[in-house]
């Protein structure tokens, strides 16, 4: 059975002299998020436009996400990230009925 999940995209836009080496600085925030018994997916990708900015997409089921803002190494996140950005990451969330990835059709590979 298909279970509920909440789908969020983050972008961070960091500071230029912490861009090459984001991937370091959230290393362990990543690798303790994808533990979480409820994260489907936690992936972040580089701005092909801007260099200084990362995308991160990511997946909880159902409300596991709760679990995830009260965690230990969010909390550490949210004291540790901040000074290395240049603004607020901005955010959008949504709650999706099925916990899984649709194909894109109209590319679809023989």
């Amino acid at each position: 059975m298909m279970g509920r999940m909440i789908f969020i995209v983050a972008k961070f836009t960091v500071k230029p002299e912490y861009a090459d080496t984001w991937m370091d600085h959230v290393a362990e925030f990543t690798a303790a998020t994808r533990a979480e018994p409820g994260c489907l997916w936690f992936d972040w990708s580089r701005s092909v436009e801007d260099p200084n900015q990362y995308v991160l997409v990511e997946a909880f089921k159902d409300d596991a996400a709760e679990a995830h803002v009260t965690s230990d190494h969010f909390r550490k996140a949210q004291q540790d990230l901040p000074p290395l950005l240049q603004s607020t990451p901005l955010v959008r969330n949504t709650m999706m009925e099925r916990d899984e990835w649709d194909l894109l059709g109209e590319m679809a590979v023989d």
